[in-house]
């Protein structure tokens, strides 16, 4: 990955994955962190979920962690100000917490999700809960182009049985799960599209080659919708 050209596509966007604030919601509602709670939002890319988690603690903060510093500026940025948010660059692998909630949308894979609840355990409030977003497929027999997608860019992905077998390894008990909606895919990749389509113009090798990625993962989604998507899971360790 050239990140000098994926950072020229992905700086200012407003997420860095599908996600929206009903999902968001919808598992805060199910975790129910206390009002002077606090909350890690591990992986927070440029900040998109910081408005939604501190609704949920308004007496309570938020912890963004991101391993990326163009990220933790942009989120940052975003808070500049705000006294119950804290952004740092580091490794979310190693959160030491309390939390009363981890939140990670889109990021846990780069972990492993029985690794990463693993990990996550020893951060969390007695009584704290995890909540996240995961690549996930809807189909036991997916087309070749999805196949072919997944296979170059999360080969270790299953369907909703096989992340609750990872929740239940990891010696947590599942809450709840959902879908992140089509709507929410399509508010994640319309900003990308309009970039995409404002570089392509004078683009040099390795930026054209982030946007042909970045191009084929909207047709993709687009043309396989039904096969595969994000699914959103509540766990506590049981």
């Amino acid at each position: 990955m050239d990140w000098a050209a994926f950072f020229t596509l992905h700086r200012g966007l407003p997420r860095e994955g599908p996600g929206d604030r009903d999902s968001l919601d919808w598992a805060l509602g199910l975790a129910s962190p206390p009002p002077d709670g606090a909350i890690c939002d591990a992986g927070c890319g440029p900040g998109a979920d910081i408005a939604g988690l501190l609704a949920h603690v308004p007496e309570g903060r938020v912890e963004a962690v991101d391993l990326h510093a163009g990220f933790v500026a942009q989120a940052a940025a975003r808070f500049a100000g705000e006294p119950r948010v804290t952004v740092r660059q580091g490794d979310m692998g190693e959160l030491t917490g309390p939390y009363d909630l981890i939140w990670s949308a889109g990021a846990l894979y780069f972990l492993g999700v029985s690794e990463g609840l693993g990990r996550w355990r020893a951060a969390l409030a007695p009584g704290g809960a995890v909540a996240f977003s995961q690549a996930c497929w809807f189909t036991d027999t997916p087309s070749e182009r999805a196949r072919a997608y997944w296979a170059a860019e999360y080969p270790q992905m299953t369907g909703v049985a096989g992340v609750t077998a990872q929740v239940r390894a990891a010696g947590f008990q599942v809450l709840g799960q959902r879908p992140v909606s089509d709507a929410a895919w399509e508010a994640y990749f319309s900003p990308m599209e309009q970039r995409v389509a404002t570089l392509r113009p004078g683009a040099d090798a390795a930026l054209a080659a982030v946007l042909d990625e970045a191009d084929e993962e909207i047709a993709t989604w687009r043309a396989c919708r039904a096969e595969y998507g994000y699914l959103v899971t509540v766990a506590r360790p049981a």
